[in-house]
């Protein structure tokens, strides 16, 4: 079990069980030390020749809600090779991001760490590496034994030009240019100066650079390749086969879009106070009505899932989609119009839920569905898992492989987020908080006398705070307990 997430409700992390920074620290450089020398195979892949390792495939979206999927009931969007991955494999019904920001979310997912252990808090300082004693899951396996690529939106720390990529096709930057995208190719560990592309949609030039790559002749050995899309980030750019998709569909306004005319009743300050609020900033003007919003970013993710269609039949007509693991996830949500938001950040469910959807049917039967609660920091243990080699001990996720064998119910009953950044554009409060499977507890960082708290149970949609309500004092100071054990349990790093 990871860290403190399996305890029982009312265990506390003592000082001598809780990791420290020099723990942690030095149980990565001797893990990154250890694989680099042997490439040690997890005992679940110790009879593996290298050659029957699988191949990997992952495709991250870029703020892709849970239900932005026709798998998913969507009434508008249709995801059909989005879909095929969950059909023909297992579907995770509640996966979450623990911090709801670009950078660090990509952290966390190559990583199988919290942000406040790897310090890549925000958006903020992307010039500077992740440290380099923190080893990403991609370099466990080339060490392994993989070939690994990175390509499309990286967007996180030095976009991890650091790192020794056998191929890397990638940009920096939270949205590019849609028109004249930018990008830096390299191999071997050398990235080359950045250059610009001309009258070619980003995410297709992506796909193409990864068909080439997949194609390329690397004897028995293995590839990973990560396939990150910058679509539908703002300002939701379409391309041009998409420029009059959903003209004249109609888009139903979310039940609280209306809230902000009443007061915002039960919501505390910090959440009034913040900007990311359809049509009020001029720094945000494609977010200037729901509808236009709306429609833009359902046609960046037909086009996303257009190009996800192209690798799985590439695969197919290869004659290796069946020896390839491919996950499919996305960096965090996105509010389209619930309390008249945009963005994501906040700890409220449509910036917090992603998709995340598994197909690899060696090990996965087709049409799984599990309810347990998954991470972005298990997205690593889980690739790692599936290519059969070991995960460090300092990894605080745990890999969801088994999941599609059969439920557990105990696999997580609680876990903690917490999102850093300020100032930023939309002056979103910097808060933490704990979820369970019943109950959410937020809190306001900078006004400690500010939170929310929700049964999402009886109330899903987040629209009681019942916050220092004295009816419900004994359950708000356990979950202040319990979110407290949490978060000390996890070693804080200095913010890069």
């Amino acid at each position: 079990m990871s860290k403190s997430e399996g305890l029982a409700p009312h265990t506390v992390v003592s000082e001598s069980t809780k990791a420290t920074r020099r723990d942690f620290l030095q149980g990565a450089i001797a893990v990154a030390g250890t694989l680099a020398t042997t490439g040690v195979p997890s005992p679940t892949a110790a009879a593996q020749s290298p050659q029957k390792r699988p191949n990997l495939v992952y495709f991250l979206g870029e703020g892709q809600r849970a239900d932005a999927l026709s798998l998913a009931g969507h009434p508008i969007l249709k995801t059909p090779n989005h879909d095929r991955i969950g059909t023909e494999g297992v579907r995770f019904n509640n996966a979450f991001c623990t911090n709801a920001l670009c950078a660090p979310a990509r952290a966390a997912a190559l990583t199988g760490m919290y942000s406040r252990s790897t310090g890549a808090l925000s958006n903020e300082h992307l010039g500077k590496p992740l440290p380099s004693d923190i080893p990403l899951f991609t370099d466990l396996l080339k060490q392994a034994g993989h070939e690994i690529a990175i390509l499309g939106k990286v967007h996180m720390h030095n976009g991890v030009e650091d790192r020794n990529w056998d191929y890397y096709f990638g940009h920096n930057d939270p949205g590019n240019n849609y028109v004249d995208p930018f990008f830096k190719e390299g191999r071997n560990g050398i990235v080359g100066p950045q250059k610009q592309y001309h009258n070619v949609y980003p995410d297709d030039l992506t796909t193409d650079k990864a068909l080439e790559w997949i194609d390329q002749d690397r004897g028995d050995k293995p590839f990973c390749i990560l396939i990150w899309f910058v679509a539908p980030h703002e300002p939701f750019f379409r391309p041009r086969r998409h420029l009059d998709l959903y003209n004249g569909v109609p888009i139903p306004k979310p039940a609280t879009f209306d809230d902000d005319l009443k007061g915002y009743p039960g919501k505390p300050k910090s959440f009034i106070d913040a900007e990311n609020k359809i049509g009020t900033t001029y720094s945000h003007v494609a977010c200037g009505s729901l509808e236009g919003m709306t429609k833009d970013y359902y046609a960046g993710l037909v086009a996303v899932d257009e190009n996800i269609g192209r690798v799985l039949d590439h695969l197919e007509k290869k004659g290796i989609l069946d020896d390839t693991a491919i996950l499919h996830t996305s960096d965090h949500g996105y509010f389209l119009g619930e309390w008249r938001c945009f963005d994501k950040r906040l700890m409220h469910e449509p910036s917090l839920r992603v998709p995340m959807m598994l197909r690899y049917p060696k090990r996965v039967k087709a049409g799984t569905v599990r309810d347990e609660m998954v991470l972005d920091i298990d997205i690593a243990p889980t690739l790692l898992d599936i290519a059969g080699v070991s995960t460090p001990s300092h990894m605080q996720g745990k890999s969801i492989l088994p999941l599609a064998a059969r439920p557990e119910p105990t696999f997580r009953k609680e876990w903690y987020y917490e999102y850093y950044e300020w100032p930023n554009p939309e002056h979103v409060a910097p808060h933490r908080g704990i979820r369970t499977e019943q109950y959410k507890l937020i809190q306001y960082v900078m006004d400690p006398t500010e939170g929310e708290l929700y049964d999402l149970k009886s109330d899903p949609g987040e629209r009681t705070n019942l916050y220092n309500k004295p009816e419900h004092a004994k359950l708000q100071a356990h979950l202040e307990q319990r979110l407290e054990t949490l978060r000390t349990s996890y070693p804080e790093r200095q913010k890069i």
